[in-house]
């Protein structure tokens, strides 16, 4: 409060500027300053100052809190931690992607909502997508290059307004990759042989394996069962087209 610089000092009275008072201090001869605070106020005016501050940091860490979970879960999910990319299997670049086509090409063959989801790592809007109350039997399969992905037997209603799954065709169907975008922590899903963006997993899916890979309808094609593997049915591209991209950021 006051500055020491080997200036000769003088013992007075002075007048508070808070509350009016005298109190004694000792003051820098030639300084002129009779109008400081008393030890009284400047420990409440420190105290404001540190109460206002921490006050901020909570307030805004707990929007922040409040948005995470907000954006994690949909509104009939419950909130459980990602589980950890490095716990799932290895991770790829998209370089190294055993398939690839060609954007222009990607852009001819695919709705705008198949391309913005797959290319883009978009997400359709819950309980928009062709595939999420979808019951028929047969095989999930990457819109993107046909390759499988999921099987209709361990489809399940997540109740979050997407396909959701609680095991895979194969283990090395997908490849998982950590996903720090709008400011959380989640686990990626995307076609190991394309790269195609899929959605996301989480760890609060029912038994045996406890997974849920929450998926884009239009991430997705469908081979129904006794179907030639080559073709895919045309609900599956009926169910892709309605997708519709969302304007808000959400689960997937």
């Amino acid at each position: 409060m006051l500055r020491h610089s080997g200036t000769p000092t003088v013992h007075k009275h002075t007048v508070c500027r808070s509350t009016g008072r005298l109190w004694w201090v000792s003051l820098q001869i030639n300084t002129g300053d009779t109008t400081l605070l008393c030890h009284r106020c400047f420990s409440v005016a420190a105290f404001l100052s540190v109460t206002v501050f921490l006050m901020a940091v909570l307030l805004r860490r707990g929007l922040f809190v409040a948005l995470h979970r907000t954006l994690a879960q949909g509104s009939n999910s419950v909130y459980h931690p990602a589980l950890p990319a490095a716990l799932l299997g290895a991770c790829r670049t998209k370089k190294t992607w055993p398939v690839s086509f060609p954007q222009e090409e990607l852009k001819k063959r695919l709705t705008p909502t198949q391309y913005h989801v797959t290319q883009e790592r978009g997400t359709e809007s819950a309980f928009t997508g062709g595939f999420t109350h979808h019951k028929d039997e047969g095989t999930y399969t990457c819109v993107v290059c046909g390759a499988l992905l999921f099987s209709s037997n361990t489809k399940f209603d997540s109740g979050s307004g997407w396909p959701s799954f609680f095991d895979l065709v194969k283990e090395e169907s997908v490849t998982v990759s950590d996903d720090f975008s709008y400011g959380m922590h989640r686990v990626e899903i995307t076609c190991s042989q394309c790269g195609a963006h899929l959605g996301h997993l989480f760890d609060d899916g029912p038994r045996p394996t406890g997974k849920r890979y929450c998926v884009n309808s239009a991430s997705l094609g469908f081979q129904p069962n006794g179907a030639p593997s080559s073709t895919s049915s045309s609900a599956a591209e009926d169910g892709a087209a309605s997708s519709s991209a969302s304007n808000g950021k959400t689960e997937l």
